[in-house]
């Protein structure tokens, strides 16, 4: 769990505060036993010492700061850059009876008085902070009035230089430390590479802390990467078939598109709704609130939506858009299953989201140094797509963790690709793009390029008299799918370039190896057969079915409990999860406790859960 990079203990852990740390995990969050490296950070904190904490979402990393902060005197001063959540964070925490608050520019003048009043009270024990708040003038000096527990740095990658540009306030965080050396600082994050994790230290000042990286590895979730033909309805196809009525999350590149995704299910009777910046906050907040609180809806939304969204049960992440890098397509997927439960992380992509991708960086904002490095993000989430070995080992390796063994749970691995010997293939589209530029002075993009290798008279191609070129229908062994494939695999080999508003394909210095035959090129064959068995069918509109690792008697509890929370969570205005999360119910289901002193020896039943909804899951049992 530690890196080798880990700096000494600050001071020795005592037993007694280990027990705390126990203590509080049982008592209040209705754990019996920490998850792997949980106990080894908190430990850690509680003793005073700083912590770079890298673990992967779903890990379990808010309870190396909330733990920490229950069992130390004073407050602890979480900051997050997620306003829109905190509300939320809040009342999570609120009903496992934690006393926490929140500063945020939602709030009214009377609501902060009342938290701050509180925090120098002492009668908080989190309070929340957007990296805003934290520099608005006064909130240093009420800080300096109060007794502070310990900093936790949430998304802590927003400091890096891929992330600072979402939130620039961050980078204001290495004060923390000069202001108040004496309260150690944790900072948390679910996304980094080694580079990344190098330069959050640098920027936060952690270099002497200690960093504890936990493995990267979600192995419930299934990672699954597809050709791009009718995106909308290779998505459709994925819900009905095998997630059917679950929550989930499904990301377009554009307002546009999320707008037409959402209505194109809705038309098709799956419940979906839009998130992005075009919308008003308002509409953007409704929307939040009702994935959150209610069961089986669908999210279309653009990267602006998923941060810190807690939501365990979503089952589904889906990538209609080729993602900018393998940092963001990790942290996107990673929403999915974060109660350990079987998850799909699907993506489809193309040769249209190559270009479109190469096109966007070729223009963007910065220097050539910022180009590369955007270009080398995308060259890494490329690799990722056109792998034919184990998706999950090379995403493993990508942060870091290498000598993975394959997972056996990929598409890659339940249905490995074939490879073949593209190089005469290569050597016709890289002739006839060299062909256009050196005789006619033209380029095009790989639509009108495949038309003359296919021999086909289009109107362009007789317009600008190209079927007198000698690569003309040269290429007919290959149908226009795979000579698509072709491209984007060139493409993504650094063996073509996309060049111009129109997408145009342009050689690069490496295409002279091919055409010079001094480089063999392979490339990925799409299997054929389905990456998964299909399970048959269902309505759009049927329920998902109960799940599998239950026993058949237990199957009823399972579905009275799941309704008597959905209930409890609409009378109190409050998602379903804040009250049990399904594994809990499970187990109540599976194990059907007849007390309350039975009840509370389930995983996730907390003493203030256990008084207060305790009586009535007893009544469910016995119904």
């Amino acid at each position: 769990m530690t890196s080798p990079q880990s700096g000494p203990e600050t001071c020795a852990e005592t037993s007694a505060e280990a027990d705390d740390a126990a203590g509080v995990l049982r008592r209040v969050f209705g754990y019996g036993s920490f998850r792997e490296g949980q106990r080894e950070i908190i430990e850690h904190v509680v003793a005073g010492g700083d912590a770079l904490v890298l673990m992967p979402t779903g890990g379990g990393k808010s309870l190396c700061y909330q733990i920490p902060a229950l069992v130390r005197e004073g407050v602890g001063v979480v900051i997050s850059p997620l306003i829109a959540l905190m509300q939320d964070q809040v009342d999570a925490l609120t009903a496992l009876g934690v006393r926490a608050g929140f500063l945020n520019s939602t709030q009214e003048a009377d609501e902060r008085r009342r938290v701050e009043a509180a925090f120098l009270a002492g009668e908080l024990d989190l309070l929340y902070l957007a990296p805003e708040r934290l520099r608005a003038p006064g909130t240093p000096d009420l800080l300096d009035r109060g007794a502070i527990a310990l900093f936790a740095i949430d998304e802590a990658h927003c400091v890096a230089q891929w992330g600072h540009d979402f939130r620039p306030d961050y980078l204001a965080l290495s004060t923390l430390h000069e202001r108040w050396p004496a309260v150690p600082r944790v900072a948390l994050t679910a996304t980094a590479t080694e580079a990344t994790h190098a330069e959050i230290a640098s920027r936060l000042g952690l270099e002497e802390a200690r960093h504890f990286v936990a493995s990267f590895d979600r192995p419930n979730i299934r990672y699954r990467i597809a050709p791009k033909k009718e995106p909308r309805r290779q998505l459709l196809k994925l819900l009905r078939t095998e997630h059917p009525g679950d929550a989930g999350i499904v990301y377009c590149l554009s307002r546009t598109s999320v707008e037409k995704t959402a209505a194109f299910l809705t038309e098709n009777g799956i419940e979906a709704l839009p998130y992005h910046a075009g919308l008003d906050a308002r509409t953007r907040a409704a929307h939040q609130a009702r994935f959150l609180r209610e069961d089986g809806l669908v999210m279309v939304a653009t990267i602006a939506f998923g941060m810190g969204i807690d939501k365990p049960d979503v089952r589904f992440v889906a990538h209609l858009d080729l993602p900018k890098s393998v940092e963001g397509y990790y942290q996107e997927t990673g929403r999915a299953g974060r109660d350990g439960l079987p998850s799909t992380a699907w993506l489809v992509y193309g040769l249209q989201d190559v270009v479109q991708q190469r096109r966007m960086i070729e223009t963007s904002e910065g220097d050539d140094a910022h180009r590369r490095r955007l270009g080398s993000h995308l060259d890494a989430m490329l690799a990722l797509c056109e792998t034919v070995e184990c998706r999950r080992v090379r995403l493993l390796a990508y942060f870091g963790q290498r000598g993975a063994t394959a997972c056996g749970n990929c598409d890659t691995c339940l249905s490995p690709p074939e490879t073949w010997d593209g190089t005469i293939a290569a050597q016709k589209l890289l002739s006839a793009v060299l062909r256009l530029r050196r005789e006619r002075h033209q380029s095009f993009g790989a639509g009108h390029v495949i038309d003359i290798l296919l021999g086909r008279e289009t109107e362009k191609v007789v317009q600008h008299g190209h079927a007198s070129l000698t690569v003309f229908g040269v290429g007919t062994e290959l149908n226009e799918s795979e000579w698509r494939g072709v491209v984007r695999q060139l493409l993504a080999q650094g063996l073509l370039a996309v060049k111009g508003d129109y997408g145009s394909l342009v050689l690069t210095d490496d295409s002279a190896e091919v055409l010079a035959r001094r480089r063999q090129v392979p490339l990925r064959r799409e299997p054929e057969r389905p990456a998964r068995a299909e399970p048959a069918a269902r309505s759009a509109g049927s329920r998902r079915a109960a799940p599998a690792d239950l026993p058949e008697e237990a199957v009823p509890f399972f579905e009275r409990l799941r309704a008597w929370r959905a209930a409890s969570a609409r009378e109190q205005g409050i998602p379903a999860y804040m009250i049990f999360h399904d594994a809990t119910l499970r187990q109540i289901a599976a194990e059907r406790p007849s007390s309350l002193a039975e009840l509370g020896e389930v995983s996730g039943v907390g003493e203030n859960k256990l008084a207060k909804y305790g009586e009535q899951i007893l009544e469910q049992l016995t119904a």
